[in-house]
């Protein structure tokens, strides 16, 4: 089926007025404030994440098509989110729900903003929206729909959220591999996972334009974002050192322990880098690892695959500890789960090697889709041979 016939299926005709409903776009089930058994929505109010972008809006669209009383709010996170709230506001206009403004701006800055700027200064290579869902984005979300009496939330992510057999609510990966957003999700915790529709989760991005297009949505042809939210021109060490922040310079370090002489600052480089490093040693090369001091060790291709990691703060969905097993892991969102092995206390080994996982980022590790739990990175070991 195209999107454009997906998304007359699924959304209907122009907003506003009842529409046909897929079973691709209802929302995945709820037990906490309804349950499987409620036909969706049933008057029942919701709070959307309104960002001003195409996945929000046709999610808050679903939802009032399915009968759910919708609301919004978008989060001023810092003074570079003020064309997410104007946006946000055209497509609330648009879609003929109240919108909520929440200034989130010091709650981000020293949860997320500054973390992060320390964490480059330590030569990690930080994820902050890993680090926003839970203590920023969420926090606030739920904040505000708590006090305007709201129990369900929604956010226009590509995921799913179920409440297995054991009774414990978790993030489940979303339909389309491409977009799926799970790993990004991975440390909610039950307070709002049991509140939280998703009902992008069975759907393709194709299809989520289609049915913005139809609905004449201004925000139908809006770019993916694809930088930092609150580093938007993509110059992290620009961003950082305008913060205060000085990160360590040092020399780089070839392959073979020779000094190359200086490098610009770590801010500037991330484990796995190839590009950009002005090296010439006759050979491709990378960062391997960015050392305490401040110099930044080289390696050849194929010495970037790691066979294990050691990961820090460790936390699962309903809060108890992550049991030793076998799941599959993923070490960035847009990356190919792979087997592996968990010792219950921190060591991850792959059952292939990964390329290039990086201190600061996250390990989110999976069974048959679902999201059991995760960590930082704490240290990655080569892989043998």
């Amino acid at each position: 089926m195209t999107a454009r016939a997906f998304a007359s299926r699924a959304a209907g005709a122009r907003l506003p007025g009842p529409a046909p409903q897929g079973e691709s776009a209802r929302p995945e089930p709820l037990a906490c404030g309804g349950g499987p058994g409620m036909a969706p929505g049933a008057g029942r109010r919701v709070l959307v994440a309104l960002s001003g972008g195409v996945d929000s809006a046709v999610c808050a669209q679903l939802l009032r098509r399915q009968g759910y009383n919708v609301e919004a709010a978008v989060i001023r996170f810092s003074p570079a989110h003020e064309g997410a709230v104007a946006a946000a506001r055209t497509a609330a206009r648009q879609l003929d729900i109240p919108l909520h403004v929440v200034e989130g701006g010091p709650l981000f800055d020293e949860a997320v903003a500054l973390p992060f700027c320390e964490s480059y200064c330590q030569g990690e290579t930080p994820n902050p929206c890993v680090v926003c869902n839970p203590l920023v984005k969420f926090r606030l979300l739920a904040d505000t729909a708590d006090a305007l009496g709201i129990r369900l939330l929604a956010t226009g992510h590509y995921a799913r959220v179920r409440r297995d057999a054991d009774g414990v609510f978790r993030i489940h990966a979303a339909a389309s591999a491409a977009r799926d957003q799970s790993y990004m999700l991975y440390r909610l915790g039950q307070g709002i996972l049991c509140r939280l529709l998703l009902p992008l989760g069975g759907l393709e991005k194709p299809v989520i334009r289609e049915m913005a297009r139809q609905s004449g949505l201004a925000c139908a042809a809006a770019p993916d974002s694809m930088e930092l939210c609150f580093v938007p021109n993509g110059d992290y060490a620009g961003y950082i050192q305008k913060r205060g922040f000085s990160c360590p310079a040092g020399h780089f370090i070839a392959p073979d322990g020779r000094d190359l002489g200086p490098h610009k600052g770590i801010a500037h480089y991330t484990v796995g880098q190839r590009k950009r490093l002005g090296v010439a040693l006759g050979r491709p090369v990378f960062v391997q690892r960015i050392l305490p001091g401040g110099d930044i060790q080289l390696a050849y291709a194929g010495g970037e695959w790691a066979g294990r990691l050691r990961l820090r703060d460790i936390c699962t969905p309903a809060g108890a500890p992550l049991p030793a097993g076998s799941y599959t892991v993923k070490v960035r969102s847009a990356a190919r789960p792979v087997s592996c092995e968990f010792d219950g206390a921190g060591a991850v080994a792959f059952a292939v090697p990964v390329r290039a996982p990086a201190p600061g980022q996250s390990a989110v590790l999976y069974q048959n889709g679902a999201v059991m739990g995760g960590g930082f990175i704490a240290a990655a070991e080569p892989a043998e041979g």
